[in-house]
């Protein structure tokens, strides 16, 4: 059966995304690549429509969200820019000395666009849940600002000579402590990789997973990947027993 058939019949895609992962530079031959793409749209259709779903229903409890930006990486939800296939080519070519950008967040800045659910403390300084770590990924234009700035990869080289088993990155969202307004470690970043590839690790974030995998991690807790934990002593469950029954698993 192929994977997108097994995906749309309801198998858990954690196991479908592992079959296609063993694949490696495999994935992307022809004779694969079709259904695996396929996997990919469905995969982040979803997580559009997902994410509309959580807005929608932040904003009815009155979830203080960003209102006023000086850039798109400040828009809580933002659809795919009209010269994306533009900025993603400018990208490639930023970080080719460094290697290539993983599929998957190249399908993420077509399907999706950008999101940011962070709280704005300027609006309300108390939030309602505490390192909840609400999803952001910033968008395609300020990436490729960064990366087209010369200091990106001379800074980039000088970590990577420091620490040869470092891998080279992109800078996506802050980590959960600095969207609590308060000190934090570094940002959560995607792995650029050798060679090809459908998905990357999505370093810094606590789960120590894929990109892909950390989105459904989001999606599991409702656009809250750090909401369940005891320890945050978070009253997240009318919330959850609202949004969650709407969404679709990725």
């Amino acid at each position: 059966m192929k994977f997108y058939d097994r995906y749309i019949g309801g198998e858990d895609g954690r196991s479908i995304y592992n079959d296609i992962y063993d694949f490696g530079q495999e994935a992307f031959n022809a004779k694969y690549f079709d259904d695996i793409q396929s996997v990919l749209v469905e995969t982040f259709n979803r997580v559009a429509y997902n994410l509309n779903i959580i807005f929608e229903e932040l904003n009815d409890i009155g979830y203080a969200f960003k209102t006023e930006f000086q850039f798109n990486f400040e828009r809580p939800l933002l659809k795919p820019l009209p010269n994306t296939d533009e900025l993603l080519i400018k990208l490639d070519e930023a970080v080719v000395d460094f290697g290539q950008i993983p599929y998957s967040l190249k399908m993420f800045y077509k399907i999706v666009g950008a999101c940011n659910f962070g709280w704005d403390f300027k609006r309300e300084p108390k939030m309602f849940w505490d390192c909840a770590d609400p999803i952001q990924i910033c968008s395609l234009d300020d990436v490729v600002s960064e990366v087209l700035n010369n200091d990106w990869k001379d800074y980039l080289s000088e970590v990577i000579e420091e620490d040869p088993s470092q891998f080279p990155y992109l800078e996506l969202a802050a980590d959960y402590l600095h969207k609590d307004n308060i000190s934090g470690g570094l940002p959560y970043s995607i792995q650029i990789t050798k060679e090809k590839a459908i998905d990357s690790l999505f370093l810094n974030e606590p789960n120590k997973t894929t990109f892909i995998d950390y989105l459904r991690i989001c999606m599991e807790n409702c656009g809250f990947s750090r909401i369940t934990k005891p320890e945050n002593e978070n009253r997240y469950q009318e919330f959850f027993e609202k949004v969650k029954p709407r969404l679709k698993m990725i």
